[in-house]
């Protein structure tokens, strides 16, 4: 369904990525950011799904400025792999790759953002810091804590798992406290990477709650 694209990041810097268009006229935008996996089979998925809910998704590739078109899937090797690109993040430049992502679609009417894992933190961090959204659904971002002094400009929803082992319910309730704007979602037993149907923790009942959630979510806002 989707294509391969490039993208020009505002310091002139070109980027990869993944789009996917509906077959009808579209709803809307969607921007999709990755988890520390790259633009893999999972979020070039993601983006299917969306285009057959009727909107156009894009999925910018952020960590080609460290290492073009990096993606891998989920064995403990792998992970190990892409933990490296998260050891010194520059989110600077990976908002500057998301605003690209943003630039390249806003003909086409109202913008939504979603990103998981890392992609869920800067997806926060974008509906706080830029500017063309409408819209904004992270998944599960273990920074979003660090950023919950920063006021989201837009709608914004976030999906936590009660059993992540990386973000402690202590961090989900520090955000709850601070942006009591922000409509925040704790699925029981559900573990880091939920919605990830190609991972060892994906949850299928926590994710067939959180998908529709956030459709919805979307359909309110991006109209």
């Amino acid at each position: 369904m989707g294509q391969d694209i490039k993208l020009t990041a505002s310091d002139g810097f070109k980027l990869g990525g993944y789009r996917a268009d509906p077959t009808g006229k579209p709803k809307a935008a969607i921007v999709v950011i990755q988890e520390i996996f790259g633009v893999n089979h999972h979020i070039r998925s993601v983006c299917d799904r969306l285009a057959a809910e009727g909107y156009v998704a894009i999925a910018p590739s952020i960590f080609d400025r460290t290492q073009p078109d990096f993606q891998c899937g989920y064995s403990p090797d792998e992970i190990a792999t892409a933990r490296k690109f998260i050891a010194n993040p520059d989110w600077v430049a990976m908002l500057r790759d998301t605003e690209a992502a943003i630039d390249a679609v806003k003909d086409v009417g109202p913008i939504g953002i979603i990103g998981f894992c890392l992609g869920g933190s800067i997806a926060y961090a974008a509906a706080t810091k830029l500017s063309g959204l409408s819209a904004a659904v992270g998944y599960y971002g273990g920074a979003v804590v660090r950023f919950a002094d920063d006021k989201p400009q837009v709608p914004t929803q976030l999906h936590f798992g009660e059993k992540d082992a990386g973000i402690p319910l202590t961090d989900v309730e520090t955000i709850k406290a601070k942006r009591p704007d922000v409509e925040v979602h704790v699925y029981p037993g559900a573990q880091h990477g939920f919605h990830c149907d190609e991972r060892a923790s994906y949850d299928k009942a926590s994710a067939d709650i959180a998908w529709p959630r956030s459709l919805a979510f979307f359909a309110k806002n991006l109209k």
